[in-house]
């Protein structure tokens, strides 16, 4: 038994190393990486995936698991939920074809450049054929990973492990009316006035990194560089975010590095000892999404931690346009049109998700098409948000996600918002000081508070069984819907 674990505990180390190896070159890829080299990076990319993919299907893997499962009793939880992890990697990998994954991260590897290049140029018609081929080699990879079940379900997986459709759709179903309805009331009201004026775009990187400081990102084990879509790359000692600037929109840069920091943070807090373990990374993007969307908005959009916001800015940029904290709280938290979903407001963000979610369902399933899914994403935007899309870059093609093959990801953001809200009615609970310390620009109080209940423990527990355990319910869509109608009714003095 002991044997058995230690070499499997020793090859899920170095596979967790080179999976970090090829993360970077993706990091690369987003940031510094010249144009030119797309199609070497794809071959790149290809071997790394080959060799990731021999690793975690190799036969040693099902004799060391069958020992270990053999005698559940004598496992501790740590190496429980190991063997749990390494067993659905390994299943999954020997039900895809090694020839299946390495052409799956070539294609998606170029084509990111092609969807960027067709995005510069408001052009779908040039994107359609690789996304096509994309979702091709999808769609046999889910149907590998299903054995005749449900291919949707199958690549949920990857992203949200114990996930369905069924059980997404019903709480988006309950959610998508009352958002609707919300909504609707709130464009019938005054709008507080945007922000006015330019920003120094320097400047604008000089206060996101101290606000990332202040939200607990942890510089010397990461960096902020700028890329066309924000993310955060990494585990462990090595956790790097993405911003962008505006010189017209400061908060496009805020508050997408606050975003990514809530994830950056997650990694940066697990459990030092399960550095490069199967248990070192976040248990799942819906627990991801949680952290960086409470981040985000709980907390950085909070009339408490704006009021401290106000007086940062006031003094970098001079006359922002609002009189005081809490017109400032306003503007931060103003509902207005747009197109594009990372800088969507809090209330309509989930909308943009819900929009995304049921078309790549239907991709997936072969209920839509690639030649059609431009008109399909342009019939149901305006459905939803009541004014037509202007052209490709703000509609179908402002995403990279479906380019890189991250079908299933996208239900995981409101997947993460609807844990968030959980999360935050206990935080609420347990720190009755909050607005107090926010105010003050003091996060150590939240940010620990999520680090103890979530962030430390990784992959320990299932995904809903880490938001249980955090806020001892089971999740639920209510307390999102509760917080975001309180805090719009008041805004907006429906």
């Amino acid at each position: 038994m002991t044997d058995a674990f230690e070499a499997l505990a020793a090859h899920e180390r170095e596979t967790a190393a080179i999976a970090q190896v090829a993360g970077r070159l993706s990091w690369d890829q987003e940031t510094v990486m010249p144009r030119g080299a797309a199609a070497q990076r794809g071959e790149e990319m290809a071997a790394m995936e080959g060799i990731l993919h021999a690793r975690r299907a190799d036969p040693r893997l099902s004799e060391w698991l069958a020992a270990l499962e053999a005698a559940p009793e004598a496992l501790t939880p740590v190496a429980a939920a190991t063997v749990r992890h390494a067993r659905r990697a390994h299943d999954r990998a020997v039900k895809v074809p090694a020839r299946l994954a390495a052409e799956i991260a070539r294609v998606t590897s170029v084509s990111q450049g092609v969807w960027a290049e067709a995005r510069a140029k408001d052009d779908f018609a040039a994107f359609a054929p690789t996304l096509g081929q994309v979702l091709a080699l999808k769609r046999e990879e889910g149907a590998a990973l299903a054995q005749e079940g449900d291919v949707y379900d199958a690549l949920l997986q990857d992203y949200e492990p114990g996930a369905s459709a069924a059980q997404l759709s019903a709480m988006f179903d309950a959610l998508h009316p009352r958002l609707v309805a919300l909504i609707d009331a709130v464009r019938g009201a005054d709008a507080p006035p945007a922000l006015s004026g330019t920003f120094d775009e320097s400047e604008q990187m000089r206060l996101t990194r101290e606000v990332a400081k202040t939200f607990g990102y942890d510089m010397a084990r990461g960096r902020i560089d700028k890329a066309v879509h924000p993310f955060s790359s990494g585990s462990g000692n090595d956790v790097r975010i993405t911003t962008r600037t505006s010189p017209t929109d400061p908060f496009n840069c805020l508050y997408s590095t606050i975003h990514e920091v809530g994830h950056a943070s997650y990694e940066q807090g697990i459990d030092p000892n399960y550095l490069l373990t199967p248990l070192g990374a976040g248990v799942s993007m819906g627990v991801h999404e949680s952290q960086s969307r409470i981040y985000e908005n709980q907390l950085g959009r909070s009339r408490a931690f704006t009021s401290w916001l106000f007086g940062q800015m006031r003094e970098r940029f001079g006359d922002l346009g609002p009189a005081d904290a809490e017109a400032f709280y306003r503007t931060v938290n103003r509902v207005h049109a747009g197109f594009i979903r990372t800088e969507a407001d809090e209330l309509q963000y989930n909308l943009h998700v819900l929009l995304r979610y049921d078309l790549e369902r239907a991709l997936v399933t072969r209920d839509l098409e690639v030649a059609d899914l431009e008109e399909a994403w342009n019939a149901r935007f305006e459905a939803d948000f009541g004014y037509p899309v202007d052209r490709p870059s703000n509609g179908v093609l402002q995403d990279v996600h479906w380019s890189v093959g991250l079908f299933g990801y996208f239900p995981t953001y409101t997947l993460g918002n609807v844990y968030a809200g959980c999360l935050h009615d206990a935080m609420r609970a347990a720190l009755p000081d909050l607005d107090a310390a926010l105010a003050a620009g003091d996060l150590s109080g939240a940010t620990g508070w999520l680090r103890d209940t979530v962030q430390r423990h990784g992959g320990l527990r299932e995904p809903r069984e880490t938001i249980e355990a955090a806020t001892g319910a089971a999740p639920s869509e209510e307390p999102l819907m509760r917080y975001l109608e309180t805090k719009f009714r008041d805004l907006y003095a429906l």
